[in-house]
């Protein structure tokens, strides 16, 4: 039994020594570079693949099949003259006995100085389409039944049972490679270059590593980017799952997106795809981008369909202004340059390939926090839609500076100056002039090629909005903008104890835009509106206000030249500044009187209980017919236009005299019985910065106060004088002459 065992062993060290010799005599005594052409022939047959072996053949059969390739070009057999890859080495080799049991077991694959060229020319058909497909056959032969080419063997990963067939590579190389894609059609071009990729041993089931390091390309826009990827690749074909575990990829881009400057990026995380579910997720996201950090969790659903976004995100608190500039974009002039510094935002996101949504939201911006959501519905729109909540905002910060005085401007304060100068407080002066300089700039302010291509509806509401140095408390605001046409259907809010609330719309669709406007003010203190322009207000009180009006253009003295419209005003509780229109009147009546005013002026200021009446706007004059005022003894009548281009006005105003209700009037200007009831008369005219001190008293009107004066004394003493003693008719017939 021994001497048995032992010559089967002979016997099969033997047959091994017969196999092994048979390799080396094949390995060493054929050389496939003699059958070049016989391979290139059948790559034409077979693969419809023009194949150019230019290189020599390197091969071994056992045990391991061996195969190693230098010089090769690849070509599409439709076009040989136009290869699309090239190949300085190629080299691999398969474990023979693994696959008699449909295994492949693999060594190093190693692929260097490959140069990948793929084109579309101008109908759409690439250089490398028609390759893997068997030659069309000759047209002395007959084609092959349906069913037979459906049968026809063709290269798969799978048995005949339909096994996938098991991968055991021991590892992949790929270096100094390019890959170049050209679309003939568009003019579009992408590239990567210095391709080099490695991997561990390639296992179905195991973590492999994989580290890949390539220059990316394109030219619409300009854009180059280096790119580092490391991570752990792990698929399961039967399963149709594909994961990349502790992926990191870093790198750096710059071209013409970011006008000259450089992002740094790096990014972490796990990807999976599950094919079978259709779901594709990436979890565990560390993001960085110059100055950004964000993390989140991002999921795509129903791949075969129309995907469905979810997921979370949060940026870190980040200063904004140095990202968009280091992104190398140019923000507009703002007031003030410190803002945008810091900015933080976490929300749920929702959302398709064309749309997006930022539910939950959690935003803060500088000294601003808000929440509600924001979502772009349509990105080829570019259609915004907002409800978010807020608790500030200084929205003056973020607007562009005011313009530098202009010359116009500066003469028109200049023109102001001496008026006022000259004016005085006690009335004594000269009636000013009308003011004569323009007050507004020309300056373009609306964007409106942007404004023209806005798709929006927004709802915000904010606790606190400042606006033209007004702060409004509980402000709500409601906008839509689409096509041109910018609806402002709600701004309401508190402003200074009072309410106010405006609607608006600008047509920017005609080349000249249309402004409409509906304002309504309640209890608000009116010096305070005035203070916020920078100017110093002639006048205090709560101010009630109505006003439609509409104008056009695109600046400022556009929009006061054009304004048309209607308004009406109420003033309660008011004062005028700086104008004792009491003292004025009181040296009217000393005059009448014959009489010096014995003191000094007893205040400043002119308080009234209420001054009310309409305006018509009419190319930016503003007519004024019924103004009334009452103030404590007296009472106001008058009529005249507000000048907005040049901030001016002029006036006629009626004062009645009710009698002066002081404590201890002036013995000069004592209200006689006769003035009681008559309408003295002043004149208003100068700049509307002036307020009353631009008023003075009438002086042709106060001499025909004093003629009727006159004329009702000697009506009294004619009366005295005739008595019962001529005819009633008589009487008025020489009351009448005595007034003529």
């Amino acid at each position: 039994m021994k001497a048995f065992g032992k010559i089967l062993g002979l016997v099969v060290l033997g047959l091994l020594l017969i196999v092994v010799g048979l390799g080396f005599a094949l390995t060493h005594l054929f050389d496939p570079n003699d059958y070049k052409d016989e391979i290139q022939q059948l790559a034409r047959d077979k693969a419809n693949l023009e194949l150019q072996l230019k290189g020599d053949i390197g091969w071994s059969l056992f045990p391991w099949l061996g195969l190693e390739l230098t010089e090769a070009t690849l070509a599409s057999a439709e076009s040989p003259e136009k290869p699309f890859a090239n190949v300085r080495l190629l080299g691999l080799s398969v474990r023979v006995l693994p696959l008699l049991y449909k295994e492949v077991q693999m060594s190093d694959i190693r692929v260097d100085g490959l140069d990948l060229t793929l084109q579309r020319d101008e109908k759409g058909r690439g250089n490398w389409e028609g390759v893997g497909q068997p030659a069309e056959p000759a047209a002395s032969q007959p084609a092959a039944p349906a069913s037979e080419q459906q049968d026809a063997p063709t290269a798969q990963t799978t048995d005949e049972s339909g096994k996938p067939v098991k991968l055991d590579i021991d590892s992949l190389t790929i270096s100094n490679s390019r890959v170049d894609y050209h679309d003939a059609q568009s003019g579009k071009q992408y590239s990567a270059e210095g391709i080099e990729l490695s991997t561990g041993a390639i296992r179905e089931g195991s973590d492999i590593p994989v580290k890949l390091l390539a220059f990316l390309g394109t030219n619409q826009p300009v854009l180059r980017a280096k790119t580092e990827l490391q991570g752990l690749l792990r698929f399961d074909r039967a399963l149709k799952r594909y994961q990349l575990l502790d992926l990191k990829l870093a790198g750096e881009a710059s071209g013409e997106p970011l006008n000259g400057k450089t992002l740094t990026f790096a990014s972490q995380g796990q990807l999976l795809l599950d094919q079978s579910a259709q779901v594709a997720e990436w979890t565990g996201i560390k993001l960085s981008a110059n100055q950004l950090r964000a993390l989140g969790e991002l999921k795509l659903r129903d791949l075969d369909k129309t995907a469905q976004l979810e997921g979370n995100l949060s940026l870190a608190q980040f200063n904004l202004r140095e990202f968009l500039d280091g992104l190398g974009f140019a923000l507009p002039a703002m007031s003030d340059k410190s803002t945008l510094e810091r900015f933080e935002m976490s929300a749920r996101l929702a959302g398709t390939p064309n749309s997006v949504t930022l539910s939950d939201l959690a935003l803060k911006l500088d000294d601003s926090t808000f929440s509600g959501t924001l979502a772009v519905s349509d990105f080829a729109k570019q259609a915004l839609r907002a409800q978010l909540k807020g608790d500030k905002l200084d929205l003056d910060r973020y607007l562009p500076p005011q313009n530098q005085e202009d010359g116009a401007s500066a003469a028109r304060k200049s023109e102001v100056k001496q008026v006022t100068a000259a004016a005085g407080a006690s009335g004594t002066t000269p009636l000013p002039s009308a003011p004569t300089q323009q007050a507004w700039s020309s300056e373009p302010l609306l964007p409106l090629e942007t404004l023209r291509k806005l798709d929006i509806e927004a709802g915000i509401g904010l606790g606190e909005l400042t606006l033209s140095k007004l702060p409004i408390e509980d402000a709500r605001i409601a906008l839509t903008a689409k096509g041109g046409l910018i609806d402002l259907k709600e701004l309401r809010g508190g402003l200074h104890g009072g309410e106010f609330a405006v609607r608006s719309r600008l047509d920017a669709r005609p080349a000249v835009p249309v402004l409409t406007a509906n304002k309504q003010l309640k209890r608000i203190p009116v010096e305070k509106l005035i203070e916020a322009r920078g100017e110093k207000a002639p006048v205090r009180g709560e101010l009630d206000l109505s006003a439609d009006v509409r104008t056009q253009g695109n600046s400022e003295k556009a929009w006061i030249d054009a304004l048309n419209g209607t308004a009406s005003f109420s003033l309660s509780d008011g004062v005028l500044v700086d104008a004792n229109l009491e003292q004025q009147l009181c040296q009217g009546i000393a005059t009448l009187n014959r009489k010096s005013l014995s003191g000094e002026p007893r205040g400043k200021d002119t308080p009234f209980e209420e001054l009310h009446g309409s305006l018509k706007f009419t190319n930016g004059v503003a007519s004024n017919p019924d103004l009334k005022a009452r103030i404590p003894g007296l009472t106001v009548n008058g009529n005249g236009d507000l000048d907005l281009r040049v901030l001016g006005m002029d006036y006629r105003v009626g004062i009645v005299i009710e009698g002066d209700k002081g404590a201890m009037p002036d013995p000069a200007c004592q209200v006689n019985e006769r003035y009681v009831g008559l309408e003295w008369p002043l004149r208003c005219r100068g700049p509307l910065e002036l307020g009353a001190k631009a008023c003075r008293l009438d002086k042709d009107g106060l001499g025909k106060i004093a003629a009727k004066l006159a004329g009702d004394k000697l009506n009294e003493k004619l009366e005295e004088k005739l008595g019962d003693k001529v005819s009633p008719e008589l009487k008025d017939a020489l009351k009448g002459l005595f007034n003529r």
